[in-house]
């Protein structure tokens, strides 16, 4: 493996001591009752930066819910955030302010909570809110690694809670008609979906030395699960995505929204059996690790889903114009027998094999996931929420599966990467067209290299990847599938 032996490894997994969740382990019974139509849900957002800011503008507009606490370690952001809350024109509300999530879980006057932390913290929250009596809406990906999205499940089922996922794509009312009709057969049996991302992702930057933390920051909050360690990027907001301490990469960002839409298409309730993914970080020398191309199959039969993330324009004298495969940029491509759909988030359309237009699906984003969540909180229906606890698990654990390959990979050429998938001929059309990005983009390969990481096998049942030998790659992703925390804020064994 690159610069991995099973020393380092064994030190840098398994050095942070267990500990055990802080959030007090309770239920609310009055919460086990029907919700009258005329009560208020009363909503704390935690994490307000970025999408949680936006949440705080979509929950605010649903008739009978009231935000009645925002949370945050940036107590400028929080401050800034309550204020134009309280000053909001059609529904101002005084929001109580924490920077600490276990105080905010402690409210007994909190009765759902919304979640758009970073993704480490996303997975001991929602076991946190659950523990405490609390439903909640988490972002995606609903996890950091397999391990705690499994322990977000359990949560959610032990404790009787209302969980969605925000991946709203499964609310998209172009979107769902579609997956009927390609579940009815009316283009022939799916042979893969492909799913793509083509986001631009400019360079993070690098940096010297470790940064200044601002003084209005709480970075041990900040951090919470996450190792102590010094910050060493530019931005200690947003750019923690390309950081696997922190982040997934942009298949775990952006990527995970169209993995999703993949598992829907082929109707999947289990991590695929094999993966293998490869790529690199190309085109900028950075404070990144994660990859901004990267090419993986998910090997489900009889139809697997290939996936692509490119972060590179067109082509090097193009600041933002990405590339698109039968005119997708962001979205899917279901491949059937008898023609395909291509489009995304808002719709699409499906056509023949002749690329002629068959039925158009346009769809209106699923700007209504948020109201889902709340009328099953409400009716206390989980059956009826669009996107629950276990699906998004499935989403997440398989952006986990693609970058756990990635990160265990070695450095080989572009013939050996082409080999490894030579057998899927769909991924192989991929790769080339992803090479002929990073030429356009003067990234030489020949140069450079591919990290091409190793085909693993997932027990699909207990999800854990299957161990042939002692200390064989296997081992090592089981590791990475888990991942260590920080006492106290540690993802428990039992929840």
């Amino acid at each position: 493996m690159n610069k991995l032996s099973r020393r380092n490894f064994m030190k840098g997994s398994l050095a942070t001591a267990a500990g055990i969740g802080v959030a007090s382990n309770m239920t609310s019974s009055a919460w086990g009752a029907i919700r009258g139509a005329n009560d208020d849900i009363r909503v704390a957002i935690i994490g307000i930066n970025g999408k949680g800011g936006a949440h705080i503008n979509d929950f605010n507009k649903i008739d009978g819910v009231r935000i009645v606490a925002l949370c945050d370690p940036d107590s400028k952001i929080l401050a800034d955030k309550a204020k134009k809350l309280a000053e909001h024109k059609i529904k101002p509300s005084k929001a109580k302010t924490y920077t600490d999530v276990r105080r905010l879980l402690d409210d007994k006057d909190i009765d759902a909570v919304v979640i758009a932390t970073p993704n480490h913290w996303h997975s001991l929250i929602t076991i946190w809110a659950c523990q405490a009596g609390k439903d909640v809406y988490v972002e995606k990906p609903i996890s950091h690694n397999i391990f705690e999205g499994q322990q977000a499940v359990a949560a959610a089922e032990k404790y009787n809670r209302i969980v969605q996922t925000g991946t709203q794509n499964r609310s998209d009312d172009g979107l769902i008609p579609l997956m009927k009709y390609i579940h009815d057969g009316n283009i022939g049996a799916i042979r893969y979906v492909h799913s793509l991302c083509y986001r631009r992702r400019d360079t993070i930057g690098k940096v010297a030395g470790p940064q200044p933390i601002p003084s209005h920051i709480d970075y041990n909050l900040w951090t919470g699960p996450a190792t102590m360690g010094p910050l060493m990027r530019k931005r200690l907001h947003y750019d923690w995505h390309w950081v696997y301490e922190t982040g997934n990469g942009d298949i775990g960002n952006q990527g995970v929204h169209e993995i999703d839409l993949a598992a829907w298409a082929i109707q999947a309730t289990e991590l695929a059996p094999r993966v293998v993914s490869f790529g690199g970080r190309y085109g900028y020398d950075d404070d990144g690790n994660t990859a901004n191309t990267q090419i993986s199959i998910l090997d489900y039969k009889p139809a697997p889903i290939i996936s692509e993330v490119r972060a590179l324009p067109m082509n090097k004298n193009v600041k933002n114009t990405m590339d698109n495969t039968l005119g997708v940029k962001v979205g899917v491509i279901i491949k059937c027998e008898d023609g395909y759909f291509a489009g995304g988030r808002g719709g699409g359309r499906v056509y023949d094999n002749s690329g002629n237009t068959v039925k158009k699906f346009p769809g209106d984003g699923g700007g209504t996931h948020q109201k889902n969540f709340i009328d099953a909180v409400r009716s206390r229906k989980s059956e009826n929420l669009k996107a629950n606890i276990q699906k998004g698990h499935i989403s997440a654990a398989l952006c986990h599966m693609l970058n756990i390959s990635y990160q265990l990979g070695t450095k080989m050429t572009v013939e050996q990467a082409t080999e490894t998938i030579k057998d899927h001929k769909p991924a192989v059309a991929a790769w080339k067209s992803v090479q002929n990005n990073l030429f356009m983009n003067w990234v030489d390969l020949a140069k450079e290299g591919v990290q091409v990481g190793p085909w693993l096998e997932m027990d699909t049942k207990t999800e854990k990847f299957k161990e042939t030998s002692q200390f064989d790659a296997a081992t090592f992703a089981n590791l990475l599938a888990k991942g260590t925390y920080r006492a106290p804020f540690v993802v428990p064994e039992k929840v």
